[in-house]
């Protein structure tokens, strides 16, 4: 069997080997015996165990283990290999506006789809409204209680210290929760404005020590890009005494796909350990509540997807059935281990030596890619902010009504925080309090999609990767003549 089709077995075996261990899982709390529901406890949460060894640790640290160095060396090696300056520029510029053109075209399409479908709206969502709105009542009486003020001013909007005592109270209880750790780091995010963002998120990696960039966890991808620019013009201008330098360069990028071939070798089995521990961890149920919210973000990927293959179509010359095969490897490693950085030695090995891009190209725009051009991540975090305020609008802290202005700023925001997202899972989720902040959603409401989260990451990252690559393609097509290329 071919390696695509090892790792379709292998997603479809850890699928219902997940679905058993969560099944086992229920069983356990379930259990009237407590010396039965010990011990199926325990077979439920070692087996998880090694399925994260197996999957998240050892596959995807392996995959990460190369990305610093492959984006150095690619995007040297690139740079290197033009015939001119001029040609980096005209690559440059073509790659740029079609990443922002295809970004717009998402988040177009995210918000479209969360405005018609409106999921918050449902009869799910408005259970989760009523829910909210008892506790609120609650909460009000204890802060009145407490404070010996009304949390409200006469015309029944909130007043700023009833505000301020309700996310005080809200923060302590996620910090104590499950999810602690990812609520830490929406707390962490939520002072930053957008002007903070671009600084702290793209004109400081931009001009940080090479070396720290290589040595960051995860690597400071911009960093190493935009040094990496600069060292391949360098040597262009420099000439023959260079090219020590440069043979260097393009050795290591074919010794890092070489190894990339190699990790790939147990890619099915760790695929399987992933997807299983995946579907044993969150389970069926969490789709409950959320299954319109699903629905509308997989469909706006769904539709956004088509847009992708019509461009790769009609602009790129190369079928979605091309598209497909050439690609399937990336866009199920992509979907496995949701992150577009891990995902790039395969996305750049599939690129050139199944649909043919030059490596002149690829090497240049798929690091540049998987750093800045976020489609999936930034559809999402449109739907998803939108989804919350349909739920919880109008409610004492959601005082938000979704007026042309109101969708306008939430349309700029996900474009500017897809950038800054790291390419690396729950990325968005840390980037979307920026698109909520916009609209001041307050942060605490952001936890209720932590349940499905990582399932909608699996179909963003791919999108992404598939974007970024339909680039490669697109660039590749008009570039072709000045390369040399047929």
């Amino acid at each position: 069997m071919k390696l695509h089709s090892l790792i379709f077995v292998g997603m479809a075996v850890g699928v219902l080997l997940g679905l058993g261990l969560w099944a086992l899982g229920e069983s356990a709390e379930k259990a009237t015996d407590p010396q039965t529901a010990a011990s199926r406890q325990a077979v439920f949460e070692h087996t998880l165990w090694w399925l994260n060894l197996c999957g998240p640790t050892i596959f995807i640290s392996m995959l990460k283990m190369i990305i610093a160095p492959l984006i150095f060396a690619s995007i040297v090696a690139g740079v290197t290999s033009l015939p001119n300056m001029t040609e980096l520029g005209a690559i440059g510029w073509k790659t740029l506006v079609y990443y922002v053109v295809t970004t717009t075209i998402a988040v177009t399409i995210g918000l479209i789809c969360v405005l018609t479908i409106r999921p918050g709206s449902q009869a799910a969502g408005q259970t989760l409204h009523d829910q909210r709105a008892a506790e609120l009542d609650a909460l009000r009486a204890r802060f009145v209680t407490e404070k010996g003020d009304e949390a409200l001013r006469p015309d029944g909007s909130p007043r700023a210290e009833y505000l301020a005592w309700l996310a005080e109270q809200q923060g302590r209880e996620f910090a104590t929760g499950s999810e602690a750790a990812k609520f830490s780091k929406l707390a962490g995010a939520r002072e930053r404005t957008a002007g903070d963002m671009f600084k702290q998120d793209i004109i400081l990696p931009l001009l940080t020590n090479p070396f720290a960039s290589l040595a960051a966890n995860p690597p400071n991808a911009l960093g190493l890009i935009f040094f990496a620019l600069l060292m391949g013009v360098a040597c262009t201008v420099v000439g023959e005494p260079a090219a020590p330098v440069i043979r260097f360069f393009h050795g290591l990028n074919a010794v890092i796909l070489r190894l990339t071939s190699w990790i790939m070798m147990i890619s099915p089995v760790a695929i399987m350990c992933i997807v299983a521990w995946l579907v044993a961890d969150k389970g069926p149920l969490v789709f409950v509540n959320l299954g319109w919210y699903c629905g509308t973000v997989i469909g706006g990927i769904a539709i956004h997807i088509g847009v992708l293959l019509a461009i790769a179509y009609y602009v790129g010359r190369v079928t979605p059935l091309q598209l497909w095969r050439g690609l399937r490897e990336a866009w199920m490693i992509a979907f496995t281990t949701r992150s577009s950085a891990a995902t790039l030695p395969v996305t750049i090995a599939c690129t050139t030596q199944k649909l043919g891009v030059s490596p002149k190209v690829a090497n240049f725009s798929l690091p540049v890619g998987a750093t800045v051009n976020m489609d999936g991540t930034a559809l999402y975090e449109g739907v998803a902010v939108i989804f919350l305020i349909q739920i919880y609008g109008g409610l004492d802290d959601v005082n938000i009504t979704m007026t042309a202005m109101a969708t306008f700023l939430v349309f700029i925001t996900a474009v500017l925080a897809s950038v800054g997202a790291a390419a690396v899972p729950d990325a968005g989720l840390v980037t979307m309090v920026l698109v909520a902040s916009a609209v001041h959603l307050p942060i605490y409401y952001i936890p209720l999609i932590f349940a499905v989260d990582a399932f909608l990451d699996m179909f963003r990252t791919s999108t992404n990767v598939l974007g970024d690559a339909v680039g490669a393609v697109v660039v590749n097509r008009l570039e072709r003549g000045r390369l040399g290329e047929a």
